[in-house]
């Protein structure tokens, strides 16, 4: 099998980890620098060229794309999902966990607990934004920040104000975070390959340092998840709609709280605390993968006309509680039930005689009209002192939509 990495340091440890784990198990793997393709486009053949020759032997792609050429990266990334070849990690998701703000925005919308954040341009928003997520201390980050570059705890309101006004008078774009005072100073990554976590490590900050990142000289420390833990990091990564992500959490009073989503994790650090072949199982899940390329929905839907997905509720008093997925007789309407939520619990591909309960939200692919007469009128959002009603969306993203794990049945 021919697997390319894209990435632009081929001496880095993460790749030379890739290739030296591809080729162990019979592979041959090449490193393409991402910056070195040339994309060509015309009508029903998407083209790519590395050095003016074209692309063609290509089975699957490892992409490492760094945060400073995210745009061009992911165009290359793109063109391979065009070309039907496998995409380890998919364009989309790499653009989704890139942008911090983009990241937690789709978190917010799932049952995935995140620290609150607040993001504002007006300096009169800056100080109730503070209050909002708490009040100080307050941690400030750069929207684009890598490695703990453009993190800062701010200890007070006043210095937090300043901190905001600077860095936006720089032209930076910053988020206003709850500082998690529980946490000490420490996090949790988890690597996630497809639906598993392969690998998970402590980082602890040293000094006086609050920033637990290894390049900023945290210890580390093999770590045995707990399995809410674990469940959060595989639905934080297969909600950005990545396969292989490092995701970065928080040990907060209420559980996990997800700091970010990456979609490019270093290897050395985890390989060296754990001892585990991260970069082993991320070519075998690879290699197993190769017949499942990238779908991208939306452009499948275009030629589906009257045809498309969205969410149903079933609230309260509905005519559907107590009934089976059967009962509802969805599929008589031209209705699929793809998958079902119930809380924090996922069921794809749920059975027919599934019984429905008040709650529940049924991700739906059918026909758009039969579909519209079951979602209410949407509510008015609601707000009362300390509590905030929240309605949900009935009519999904698809961009957004969790890549389930294969149906068990159940």
């Amino acid at each position: 099998m021919q697997i390319a990495i894209l990435s632009c340091n081929p001496r880095c440890y993460s790749t030379r980890r890739l290739r030296e784990a591809a080729e162990q198990r019979g592979h041959k793997a090449r490193v393409l620098n991402t910056l070195k393709f040339a994309i060509d486009l015309e009508a029903g053949t998407p083209d790519l060229y590395y050095h003016q020759r074209p692309v063609d032997d290509i089975d699957a792609v490892i992409p490492r794309i760094g945060a400073s050429i995210t745009y061009f990266g992911t165009a290359v990334v793109r063109q391979f999902e065009q070309m039907d070849v496998f995409c380890a990690n998919s364009s989309n998701g790499i653009t989704n966990s890139r942008d911090k703000l983009r990241a937690l925005q789709i978190l917010s919308r799932h049952q995935i607990g995140i620290p609150k954040t607040a993001f504002v341009r007006e300096k009169e928003d800056i100080l109730p934004a503070i209050e909002r997520v708490g009040g100080a201390p307050v941690i400030i980050k750069l929207i684009e920040g890598t490695q703990g570059v453009g993190v800062v705890l701010a200890e007070s309101v006043a210095s937090a104000e300043a901190i905001i006004e600077l860095l936006q008078s720089q032209r930076h774009n910053v988020l206003v975070q709850k500082f998690v005072a529980e946490s000490k100073g420490r996090d949790i990554r988890a690597i996630v390959v497809g639906d598993q976590v392969v690998a998970a490590m402590r980082r602890v900050a040293q000094g006086a340092e609050f920033r637990s990142n290894v390049h900023r000289g945290g210890r580390t420390e093999p770590v045995e998840l707990d399995p809410a833990y674990a469940e959060t990091a595989i639905r934080s990564a297969q909600i950005m709609g990545l396969r292989v992500a490092g995701v970065d959490m928080l040990e907060g009073h209420d559980g996990p709280q997800v700091m970010e989503v990456n979609s490019s994790p270093g290897l050395e650090g985890i390989e060296t605390c754990t001892g585990l072949d991260v970069a082993g199982a991320i070519i075998d899940y690879t290699a197993a993968q190769v017949d499942f390329p990238e779908i991208d929905i939306r452009q499948r839907l275009t030629v589906s006309r009257g045809y498309g997905i969205a969410e149903i509720s079933i609230p309260d008093g509905s005519i559907y509680c107590g009934k089976t997925i059967a009962e509802a007789a969805l599929r008589e309407n031209d209705i699929n039930v793809l998958t079902l939520y119930r809380g924090t619990t996922v069921i794809p591909n749920p059975r027919a005689d599934r019984v429905l309960q008040a709650g529940d939200r049924l991700l739906c692919f059918g026909k758009l009209e039969a579909m519209r007469s079951l979602i209410p009128k949407r509510a008015r959002r609601r707000r009362q002192p300390k509590v905030q009603q929240i309605v949900e969306s009935n009519v999904v993203n698809v961009t957004e939509l969790p890549h389930a794990a294969p149906a068990d049945g159940s």
